[in-house]
């Protein structure tokens, strides 16, 4: 009779299954999305602010470097007068002035362009009563005496003008400061209504977990904690949002400067040009509007931060019920 022998193996040891640890703050739903579009708009608007207060900032510095450095005589028509002559007598008057580094004529082409956008094209100046203009060049180190200049112009040409532009260029500079504070103003309001509604979006995800936030943390739960893991997903959020609404305003600068780039032999883009410029923000300009999407990003995060721990303080500080 034959013995049988069983071998007995060990039964290897199963690792316990790893449960999926649930974030306090749920994952991106309806309501996220949401708040992910509202930061983008406002950070597209916060980015249009910026950028239009900083076109208007170099468009009107560069007015008033254009204006400081140059005067303008006029000479009206009259009945008689020898207009070709006595421009060019003006012209002489003020370039022999001290402080004055030249003087030009606007010949008859050039006045015509003037006036083109509002009389259309083929204008015959010497049948209108048009007023003819010599250009003056001022040396800014060495300002001429604008007084005496006028008095000698008086004398010897009675229909002939002098402007500084002395007002023009206090109006522009009064102007620019005001859009400047109006632009930063709104730019502000528009700030505080995103960190409000991060307040809002925080406080909604709060009381949807409300009673797990509460059980972390009386369980012992730092509030470093709880507040680190609301900072890191409204951060992202903050981050994604800013991103959209940034990358939105550069299109619409880079979109806005190719058109007005690709219109401006027309006498409409001229105009337009030399009130506002080339519509360019330049590279500081898309540096800002790079630092107002860090700055919404931080904000949001920032205000999570603040609203999470005035909750869990309030929950500190709450009596007892009964």
């Amino acid at each position: 009779m034959t013995d049988v022998v069983t071998e007995t193996r060990p039964i290897p040891a199963t690792k316990p299954a790893r449960r999926r640890v649930a974030p306090i703050v749920p994952p991106q739903n309806l309501a996220g999305t949401a708040l992910i579009i509202v930061i983008a708009i406002m950070t597209f608007l916060s980015s249009l602010t910026l950028g239009a207060v900083s076109l208007v900032r170099d468009t009107a510095s560069a007015w008033e470097s254009q204006i400081a450095r140059e005067a303008t005589i006029q000479i009206k028509p009259a009945d008689g007068l020898d207009m070709e002559g006595e421009l060019v007598k003006a012209q002489a008057i003020a370039a022999e002035t001290a402080g004055v580094l030249d003087a030009k004529i606007v010949d008859r082409e050039a006045t015509a362009r003037l006036l083109e956008p509002w009389l259309g094209s083929g204008l015959n100046i010497d049948e209108l009563p048009v007023p003819r203009l010599v250009i003056v060049t001022i040396d800014r180190e060495q300002l001429p005496d604008f007084e005496a200049l006028r008095a000698k112009l008086a004398l010897d040409i009675p229909t002939a003008s002098l402007d500084d532009h002395r007002t023009w260029v206090d109006r522009l500079v009064a102007m620019a400061r005001t859009t400047v504070a109006i632009g930063m103003s709104v730019l502000a309001l528009i700030l505080a209504a995103t960190v409000l509604c991060v307040v809002f979006a925080t406080r909604g995800a709060m009381a949807g977990n409300g009673h797990i936030i509460e059980v972390l943390h009386f369980v012992g739960a730092e509030g470093r904690f709880i507040a680190r893991q609301f900072r890191e997903h409204f951060l992202m959020t903050g981050i994604k949002g800013a991103a959209a609404g940034a990358l939105a305003a550069s299109l619409a600068f880079v979109a806005v400067s190719f058109w007005s780039s690709r219109n401006l032999a027309t006498p409409e883009a001229d105009q337009a040009t030399a009130l506002f410029g080339t519509f360019s923000i330049g590279l500081l300009g898309y540096l800002g509007v790079a630092l107002i999407a860090l700055l919404t990003a931080v904000l949001t995060a920032a205000t999570t931060h603040l609203t999470v721990v005035a909750y869990l303080t309030d929950i500190d500080t709450k009596p007892p019920e009964g």
